[in-house]
């Protein structure tokens, strides 16, 4: 292999490494990954077994191998399976689309709002209320996903706009300014019209309850396409980490990394926000957890971030259904209160605090 094809690759750190302690490295990340996975499996069991309702964990286990239409066998199958498995795929997408996004603008603090997109599902929602009169939560997801994929085009179309390439710079900046803008349609709407308020501040918490099989199948395809899109652009995000330049005189093009990393990112986070409302922290730091695992290299970053991301969303919410026992507290007030102290430990290590 030669020195520009692995710089391409493995990132600039993989020129100056011997060949003997790359395939070390490489066996204690997939350990690693192992391990997550581990994790993922019984943070899920958690998730099935633990509710607001208790039932012993060998009911738990033989309802859902032998579902007999009980009240048990209901409950595991049509609420917490649902919610489970919605945990899972809006975790990888967050997950996924926070890594991409500090990636494709080299800025270790985006997240997946910093385009506009979390901003752009809320509005659509708001619409879908106060306009359309639209109340179910399966209604909400296709609205907020078109949102989510309005705002994305106007933030790329205003950030490429004059020039052929959008940088960095320009997309944060555009993201910025259609943030503001949708901020102020939403608070305007909602204040003018107290009812789509009640309606809107329950999916806006951010949460999983609620949602069945139907919105499941709703953002699977496009978490789906997102994650493919994604993953196949890592060894791109490799390249481009080393600056606009050196990508291209390595053969990148950087225009299409850009377009397509921007695609992935909207197709997940407006997903992920379509179904269980704006969920902050996830998509900010778990890839800077990814990072201090596995180091620069992006195809690790994003494989860890897709296991480590329903990790803490899943076990966020099992703790919410703890601590609020009878009730419980929504996952996106744990996700707040676990991640923010998490983030700024992260970034008081200087070398967390840049890519």
């Amino acid at each position: 292999m030669s020195v520009e094809t692995r710089a391409v690759s493995e990132g600039p750190a993989a020129v100056a490494a011997p060949p003997g302690a790359g395939r070390t490295v490489n066996a204690l990340r997939g350990m690693g990954l192992l391990v997550a996975l581990g994790a993922l499996i019984v943070v899920a069991l958690l998730s099935i077994w633990v509710g607001t309702r208790g039932i012993p964990f060998t009911a738990t286990w033989s309802a859902l191998w032998h579902p007999d239409g009980s009240e048990t066998s209901i409950i595991i199958h049509d609420y917490r399976i649902p919610r489970t498995l919605l945990g899972l795929l809006v975790g990888m997408a967050l997950g996924l689309s926070g890594a991409l996004m500090q990636a494709l603008t080299r800025n270790p603090l985006a997240d997946p709002g910093l385009l506009g997109i979390s901003l752009g599902s809320a509005a659509g929602v708001v619409v879908a209320i106060a306009f359309l009169g639209v109340g179910s939560v399966l209604g909400y997801v296709w609205f907020a996903f078109i949102g989510a994929a309005v705002a994305s085009v106007v933030v790329y179309l205003l950030g490429t706009s004059g020039r052929k390439v959008a940088t960095p710079d320009r997309l944060v900046v555009a993201g910025a300014a259609v943030t503001a803008v949708l901020y102020a349609f939403n608070s305007a709407v909602l204040l003018l019209d107290p009812e789509a308020f009640d309606q809107f501040r329950f999916w806006n918490v951010g949460s999983l309850s609620g949602r069945y099989f139907e919105v499941v199948y709703a953002i699977l395809p496009f978490v789906a396409v997102g994650l493919l899109i994604a993953l196949c652009l890592a060894p791109s995000l490799n390249a481009l980490a080393m600056g606009d330049q050196l990508g291209r005189a390595l053969g990148l093009n950087v225009g299409r990394t850009r377009l397509l990393g921007a695609l992935a990112v909207m197709l997940l986070c407006g997903a992920a926000t379509a179904a269980a409302g704006p969920i902050g922290f996830v998509g900010l730091a778990v890839p800077h957890v990814a990072r201090f695992i596995v180091g620069p290299d992006q195809r690790w970053v994003l494989a860890y971030s897709m296991l480590l991301a329903p990790i803490l969303l899943i076990g966020s919410d099992v703790l919410g259904r703890v601590l609020g026992s009878p009730g419980e507290v929504q996952v996106g007030i744990i996700t707040a209160f676990i991640g923010a102290p998490l983030f700024i430990a992260l970034c008081r290590r200087r070398k967390l605090a840049m890519l």
